[in-house]
């Protein structure tokens, strides 16, 4: 009897030393809440920013000669009258014709380029492959647009695909690199419109590549080329490379086309 007594007073005081131990140890442990805490309360002016301001730019306007005209924060490149922004191939004046508020090829005196440079810029130009137009393929009022003087944008009359040539060489085509989305050229006589966004390429200190150039275009509205990436420079024959370079003019082509040349107008531009 006694020895029943005994184990029971040990299993019991055994219990308690056990209860008494888990006690000290929570007491001892970090005390966590049982809710985390509540999260603040958003209202809408958290995500709401006053400055910088955004710069007012008064738009441009379409116009009897314009599709639209230069708005207020664009360099104007061609403003009707003369072509004093623009030089000719030998660094001398641009000799191409000017008339009626547009300029025209003349052929045989070279490209024009634009005196200024740029890197990344909007570039809006408008123009016109001319209604007596006579040639074929890449003859049918062939003229380009460089971009940084390098990089050609293609001016062709291919009017309902009526103008058969290869598809990276008609008009809109980033030139023997990227064919347009879509044809959306005026017939000849009529003006089309070219609105270019282009992002310059950057080189590292080695000279190396180390981002390429990109182009969105929307002709006569429509985007046909949309932020395309350009594989290099512009080769008729072989394939297009990066070479090192920094900013550069807007260049016009004088294709040599011995049909009645492409005319401009309304050039202007604005860096981005």
């Amino acid at each position: 009897m006694n020895q029943k007594i005994s184990i029971k007073k040990a299993f019991v005081f055994a219990v308690f030393i056990v209860a008494a131990g888990n006690n000290i140890y929570a007491q001892t442990q970090p005390q966590t809440a049982t809710q985390p805490p509540a999260a603040p309360r958003w209202v809408p002016e958290m995500t709401e920013y006053y400055s910088p301001e955004v710069p007012l730019v008064t738009a441009g306007k379409p116009t009897a000669n314009a599709f639209m005209t230069a708005p207020s924060d664009a360099v104007v490149l061609f403003d009707g009258k003369d072509l004093s922004k623009w030089k000719g191939k030998d660094g001398g004046a641009a000799k191409w014709d000017v008339k009626d508020g547009a300029f025209t090829v003349k052929k045989g005196t070279g490209d024009i380029s634009s005196v200024m440079e740029f890197n990344d810029f909007q570039l809006h130009i408008e123009w016109l492959i001319p209604a007596n137009i006579t040639g074929k393929g890449q003859a049918r009022g062939n003229s380009g647009i460089f971009l940084q003087g390098i990089y050609e944008i293609q001016v062709l009359d291919n009017y309902n695909n009526e103008n058969k040539t290869y598809v990276n060489g008609q008009a809109g085509s980033i030139y023997k690199q990227t064919s347009p989305l879509r044809n959306v050229g005026n017939a000849p006589g009529q003006w089309n419109s070219y609105d270019i966004i282009y992002t310059a390429p950057r080189f590292k200190e080695d000279s190396s590549l180390f981002s390429p150039a990109y182009v969105t275009l929307i002709h006569n509205g429509v985007v046909i080329q949309n932020h395309t990436q350009l594989t290099g420079n512009t080769p008729y024959i072989g394939l297009p490379k990066y070479k090192m370079h920094g900013k550069g003019p807007i260049k016009l082509q004088d294709h040599g086309d011995p049909s009645e040349p492409v005319s401009y107008r309304n050039v202007w531009i604005r860096e981005l």
